[in-house]
């Protein structure tokens, strides 16, 4: 289990997600979280339970969703042990199981970097902790990075 310095940057990203969900009803169909939802990664189908799963897609309709229900937005917020998996086997994975964006928050590094899918690979982009990112995935959507960051801060 991680720190409770990863749950609540975890938590102000899902926040802000349900806020904007709240504000425009039917743009965000479901936000999971890690022990929420699981992505099966073929060929053998190991699973991934993002941080943060942003569905904007209805559940298909099959007994098993988890094969084929892809989130639009895939958030993971870095730790220690995770640092590797998250920026050198993941990008790839969740660019084979057709994730849109894919975000990794760094509080280490004090940035965020953005992967999106463009001509069948990622383009990146960092953001710097004191920025807000905005996706077209979600009109008006307007990632505040510093909540994020200060967070977890101990007070």
């Amino acid at each position: 289990i991680p720190k409770p310095e990863h749950a609540k940057e975890v938590q102000a990203v899902r926040n802000q997600f349900v806020v904007y969900q709240e504000k425009k009803p039917g743009s965000i169909e479901l936000v999971a979280g890690s022990n929420e939802a699981k992505l099966l990664i073929a060929p053998d189908q190991s699973e991934r339970h993002p941080d943060i799963s942003v569905y904007t897609s209805p559940q298909p309709e099959v007994a098993d969703p988890w094969s084929f229900w892809i989130p639009a937005i895939v958030v993971e917020i870095v730790s220690a042990r995770s640092a590797k998996r998250d920026y050198e086997e993941k990008p790839e994975e969740y660019l084979s199981f057709g994730v849109r964006e894919y975000w990794i928050v760094d509080s280490s590094k004090g940035q965020m970097t953005v992967f999106t899918r463009w001509r069948g690979r990622w383009k990146t982009q960092v953001m710097k902790a004191s920025s807000k990112y905005r996706t077209p995935l979600l009109p008006g959507f307007l990632l505040n990075l510093k909540r994020v960051f200060t967070a977890a801060k101990r007070k």
